[in-house]
């Protein structure tokens, strides 16, 4: 057992294999210090912090208290494909680990731990470098390059905590009676995906006792607040890649000026800080069914509130795709044709 030791990396993504190295190397320390890099090339399809790492990690070690978390902008890993392609610097591995030893005051006996494999293992490099290294076994199910060029097919792969950041939202939007509920709900079997529902609907439920009676200009804010609460909780539990979406903020919006005559500042904030990854539009050329809370059933009614939507996601810079086929097996496959390329990116 050896009293401190120390792990760097890049994760990114943090992934089930490095989760067992470092629980690994946890077993054969009392104190373990993580140190999460900055990667050099992120990948041009997710914005990952180190905040965003440095969280991951600390959720996932949170009951582990002897694991410690630490991010460094200043130390760089080299960026490679495989470790055969590695040329290891011994001066510059000495000066970096000198600096992180410093800057966590890490005692002399302090051992870095890598993978078997690693180039820092070969002994003709260990002999030189001034802290000693320790291995940890192999995770030969989980190719950490692989799954860093391409975190999607790789969804397994990644941990828990991380798939959060991976996950694209997909908002369904649309007037009353557009079928958007329902196919939602297909999306989400189809995919096995996480789900935010409408909480305008849930609202009048939950707070204005099942009728839009009462509702009123205050009640948008919440409304905005809560679904970004349950987008937020739908991202945070994330079963695929794909986290889909009721309605968004732009709707809450449209019925605000449509029913109160003004936008509310709070519901635009929400639009633009809530940013959604994508959303897809359904037009409003379906039967209109009433349902006890649907108020826009007119050819002239839906078409203003169409447009009204229109306006709203070009005065906040949105482009929604259509979906304007008038059958709604049609939409379903129109919407997994879409999802499918844009987010699993197939079909390129």
């Amino acid at each position: 057992m050896y009293d401190t030791g120390l792990m760097i990396g890049h994760f990114e993504p943090l992934h089930l294999g490095q989760m067992r190295s470092i629980l690994e190397a946890a077993g054969q320390a009392k104190i373990l210090h993580i140190v999460i890099t900055a990667h050099p090339t992120p990948h041009p399809d997710f914005s990952i912090t180190l905040q965003d790492k440095a969280r991951w990690l600390q959720m996932a070690c949170a009951d582990l208290p002897f694991i410690h978390i630490h991010t460094t902008h200043e130390i760089a890993l080299p960026l490679h494909d495989s470790f055969d392609e590695v040329h290891i610097d011994i001066p510059a591995s000495n000066a970096k680990l000198h600096r992180l030893s410093q800057a966590l005051t890490l005692p002399a006996e302090a051992v870095l731990f890598v993978a078997q494999n690693h180039p820092l293992a070969k002994s003709h490099i260990t002999e030189h470098l001034q802290m000693p290294v320790v291995t940890t076994a192999l995770q030969p199910a989980f190719d950490s390059y692989a799954i860093a060029r391409d975190p999607i097919a790789h969804w397994p792969a990644i941990h828990p905590q991380a798939r959060g950041d991976y996950t694209k939202t997909v908002a369904i939007v649309g007037g009353e009676s557009s079928g958007k509920t329902t196919l939602v709900h297909k999306l989400a079997n189809y995919y096995g995906a996480s789900f935010a529902l409408e909480m305008g609907r849930l609202y009048v439920g939950t707070d204005l006792g099942g009728s839009e009676i009462g509702l009123q200009y205050s009640d948008y804010g919440p409304i905005a607040l809560n679904h970004a609460q349950a987008i937020r909780e739908a991202a945070a539990v994330a079963t695929a890649p794909v986290t889909i979406v009721d309605t968004d903020f732009v709707t809450t919006q449209a019925f605000c000026e449509e029913y109160e005559g003004r936008s509310h500042p709070f519901v635009a904030a929400c639009i633009d800080e809530f940013r959604l990854d994508h959303t897809i539009m359904l037009d409003n050329n379906t039967p209109w069914v009433d349902d006890g809370m649907r108020s826009l059933g007119t050819p002239e009614a839906r078409g203003r509130f169409e447009q009204r939507l229109v306006d709203i996601f070009t005065r906040h810079g949105i482009e929604p795709h259509l979906i304007d086929a008038p059958d709604y097996d049609a939409r379903y496959r129109q919407a997994l044709r879409f999802i499918d390329r844009y987010v699993y990116n197939k079909n390129q």
